[in-house]
């Protein structure tokens, strides 16, 4: 068997050698031996790493990446979690959707001014409701946290 040394497993994959160091610390990898102070991984790391991209990329914690892998390492996906997660993503797709046609809208309309505008009015008491309805439904501290350290007003 082929092993890969960490900055083998790095170069392939993109993942710095730190958080390799630490996805191994907190269980989503494991190094198999070492070479020296060179941490050694058998050739799957790399599809356990393409796995925990893809769930990073798709909104998972690395908590809920960690309760996908099965003890042996291998991919034990919860079909309903990952509904759950589409269906999530159908709605941030919806709402991106709709704010971007709401900016091409103001950056193309014509009228002197924007409140003036029936249709950028229009989308201003929209988006006055649904924020009103993200705050009913309760968003998450570290959502409101997270717009508050971007700038982002919720």
């Amino acid at each position: 068997m082929k092993v890969l040394d960490i900055g083998e497993v790095s170069a392939q994959t993109g993942f710095p050698a730190s958080a390799l160091r630490y996805y191994e610390e907190v269980g989503l990898i494991s190094s198999i031996a070492r070479h020296g102070l060179r941490r050694q991984f058998a050739p799957e790391v790399l599809v356990q790493l393409k796995l925990i991209a893809l769930g990073k990329t798709a909104g998972f914690s690395l908590d809920e990446i960690s309760a996908m892998f099965g003890k042996t390492g291998a991919p034990d996906l919860p079909r309903a979690m990952l509904h759950e997660k589409a269906d999530a993503l159908d709605r941030q797709i919806r709402d991106l959707t709709a704010l971007r046609d709401t900016l091409r809208h103001v950056a193309e309309c014509r009228a002197p001014s924007h409140m003036e505008c029936p249709t950028f009015r229009r989308l201003v008491e929209l988006a006055g409701k649904h924020g009103k309805l993200r705050a009913r439904k309760g968003v998450g501290k570290k959502s409101v946290l997270k717009e508050k350290k971007s700038g982002v007003d919720a």
